[in-house]
Order: structure tokens, then C-alpha cells, then sequence
């Protein structure tokens, strides 16, 4: 079974985890660098591409080596490793600190959460190919930062009810993480939306 693999070393998830923010980040830079070559012309936002404050000047330049990023990489991934030795190597010892449980809400809480940003990142994608080639996008649009984040939250949110609709049917821990991380990061969005529309 797939999450045996999870429970019997925290490698597993640690890969997992670091493939997925990888992933992340490629998929940041493909989009930024579609948007930049022509996708701007098209559909415009203000002030930088990239939504998490954290990484805007990197995405910005289009940075290929990111300082921040490894920073960030090597940081949660020794959250992922702390959260597995705190639980399941815990339980596996008889010294439990938290109910095992817990590692699949935080293992659920960074993978789905990212599962959710890539659905984002492979719109985005073929939505900049399609005006890069041309292929039915006509027209210009402005965003404000206020209503880019609104929107931002709002789809979080989206996904958010439909994780806590999941797992209200199979009561996993692994997808009440996500419908929690989810939240979280629409509710982020939501008072950046507020902060950019009061400056």
C-alpha cells in the first residue's frame, strides 16, 4: 500500500515534497517568462507576476538559481522530516508526541496546497502559449493587485470547500491538511488584497 511507503521512513515525503516545490518553481519561471515575452500585451498585472511577496524579485528577473528558493527548499523539507520523526518515528519507538495522524494533515497540508498552485501554474501556461501563438485571445485586460488577489483567494477558497467536501466522506487526515492549508492561504490572499488596496 502507497502509505506504508510515507509511514515507513520520512524520505518518501520528503521527496515527494521537494519534487512538487521544484516543480513549483519551474512552472513560476515558464509562466513568468511567457508572460514577459508577450503575454503582458494581452492580459496585464500590476506589479509583479508573482503573488507570494517572498519570491517577486527572483520571478521578476527570472532568476534560474534562486538563494531564496534553496533557502525555503531546505526548510521545509526539515519541517517535513520533523513532522514525520515528532509522529510516525515517534509512534514506531513508543514515545508518541503527536497522534500519528498528525504527519498526514501536514503531509496533505504542503502536497495538496501545491497540487492546487500547479492546477494554477497549467492555466496560466497554456493560457500565455495560446496568446503567444495567437490562437483566440484578442483584446486587453488590466488587473489592479487588489482584484488579482481577491480572485487568487477566492479560488483557494474554491478548492478549500471541496477538500473539506472530501473529506467529510473519507474523514482523511491527508485532506483535511489541504482544505486547511487551502484556507490559509486564501485568507493570506485575502488580507494582501486589503493591504495593496489601502496603499
Amino acid at each position: 500500500m502507497l502509505l506504508d511507503l510515507f509511514f515507513a521512513s520520512p524520505w518518501p515525503g520528503v521527496l515527494l515534497w521537494a519534487a512538487l516545490y521544484t516543480s513549483d518553481l519551474l512552472f513560476t519561471m515558464a509562466c513568468a517568462r511567457l508572460y514577459q515575452q508577450g503575454g503582458r500585451d494581452h492580459i496585464m498585472f500590476e506589479g509583479s507576476f508573482e503573488i507570494t511577496p517572498y519570491y517577486q524579485t527572483d520571478v521578476d528577473r527570472l532568476r534560474r538559481f534562486s538563494p531564496r528558493f534553496l533557502l525555503a527548499m531546505a526548510a521545509t523539507c526539515s519541517v517535513q522530516a520533523l513532522l514525520w520523526w515528532l509522529t510516525i518515528g515517534a509512534a514506531m519507538s513508543g514515545r508518541a508526541v503527536f497522534m500519528p495522524d498528525g504527519y498526514l494533515f501536514g503531509l496533505g497540508a504542503m502536497v495538496l496546497v501545491q497540487l492546487t498552485v500547479h492546477v494554477r501554474h497549467l492555466r496560466n501556461y497554456i493560457l500565455f502559449r495560446a496568446v503567444a501563438a495567437g490562437d483566440g485571445i484578442s483584446g486587453r485586460i488590466e488587473y489592479r493587485r487588489p482584484i488579482m488577489l481577491r480572485l487568487s483567494a477566492v479560488e483557494l477558497l474554491s478548492f478549500t470547500v471541496v477538500y473539506a467536501v472530501i473529506f467529510a466522506f473519507t474523514e482523511s487526515w491527508f485532506v483535511l491538511g489541504g482544505a486547511f492549508a487551502c484556507g490559509s492561504l486564501s485568507l493570506n490572499h485575502r488580507l494582501l488584497a486589503r493591504k495593496a488596496s489601502a496603499a
